[in-house]
């Protein structure tokens, strides 16, 4: 069964077996796994996280899968990465699909092309599975996303101001996701916003954004993106938002790394490749294999998972994008 984002939200309380999510749009991921997350909480569901580096690492995925847990009967697995299992992981992955029992594998990878969408991993979870595309395929869609979001944070815009927000953050979900939770501070719940109030609210925010942020240390320019995250930290800007921009451009570079020259199936506009082509070329193959486990720690950090400081985190991973990491 293939699922679009809102199809999948809709579906979220039954959840079972195996759902594969794949796109490039990180709000949407942000957001259906949170759903998941808290509807597994609330049916006292084990959750287990996995990130996949190696094809061994599916060995970990499954010996879980099939191991009685101490604590529930219930198992909940999210599998992160973009490497499919071999031959071998493939049959335990089809051998679940038959037989899940009361257990969930969540596989989060990037955008699957067409070419990948022929593999056998895709097409079996395609035949019995849920396959959730987590990407905007026009205008309607993206507006439809972006009121669900507003109307969850009591946000109410005149249309005029809708027109606004979409051509103001270029049709950038997350831009715009980040101006609505502005919004929702700066106003009543469920107040009407005027296009005058959304004007003043994007000029407030105006100086700087995360992506701002990202597009400096993409681009190499360190002591740019060391005070832009600082005007960000200091004007409260959610560690959350800012990791999830970094992290984006972080992702879409190791992808590259694996699929040199694929910049327009990831998604990546024409006038930004040479800024990835420089960061590819300053950053060594084995620095970017130790961004997963800091950007792990940071979101572990900001959750407050480890005794770690996020803001010290968030430093290290935009000095390490920025291609000067302040540990070797």
């Amino acid at each position: 069964m293939r699922l679009d984002y809102r199809g999948a939200m809709g579906r979220v309380s039954q959840a079972s077996g195996v759902w594969l999510l794949h796109g490039n749009e990180p709000l949407l991921e942000q957001n259906l796994l949170n759903a998941l997350r808290k509807y597994w909480q609330s049916q006292h569901v084990e959750r287990q996280r996995f990130e996949i580096n190696t094809v061994n690492d599916w060995r970990d995925v499954f010996n879980s899968l099939n191991s009685l847990s101490l604590f529930s009967e219930k198992l909940a697995i999210e599998a992160h990465g973009n490497i499919k299992p071999d031959a071998a992981g493939l049959d335990q992955l089809q051998q679940f699909i038959q037989s899940p029992a009361d257990n969930t594998l969540v596989i989060i990878m990037p955008r699957q092309d067409q070419a990948a969408q022929k593999t056998k991993f895709f097409q079996s979870i395609d035949a019995n599975s849920v396959v959730v595309q987590l990407s905007i395929q026009n205008m309607q869609e993206r507006l439809a996303i972006l009121q669900d979001e507003a109307h969850s944070l009591g946000v109410q815009l005149a249309r005029d101001a809708w027109d606004l927000l979409m051509a103001q953050t270029e049709n950038n979900l997350f831009a715009a996701q980040q101006t609505l939770l502005r919004l929702s501070d700066l106003y009543q719940p469920n107040q009407l916003i005027s296009l005058e109030d959304l004007q003043a609210g994007l000029t407030e925010q105006s100086r700087f954004s995360s992506f701002d942020l990202a597009d400096a240390a993409l681009q190499g320019n360190a002591l740019q993106a060391v005070k832009i995250l600082g005007f960000l930290l200091e004007s409260g800007e959610a560690d959350s938002l800012i990791l999830w921009a970094l992290s984006r451009e972080m992702r879409l570079l190791m992808q590259l790394f694996e699929q040199p020259g694929q910049y327009q199936k990831l998604g990546i506009w024409q006038n930004k490749v040479r800024y990835y082509q420089q960061a590819l070329k300053r950053t060594a193959g084995s620095q970017l294999m130790q961004w997963p486990a800091l950007l792990q720690r940071t979101d572990a950090a900001i959750k407050g998972l480890s005794e770690e400081n996020s803001k010290d985190l968030l430093l290290q991973v935009t000095m390490a994008l920025s291609g000067k990491p302040l540990f070797h």
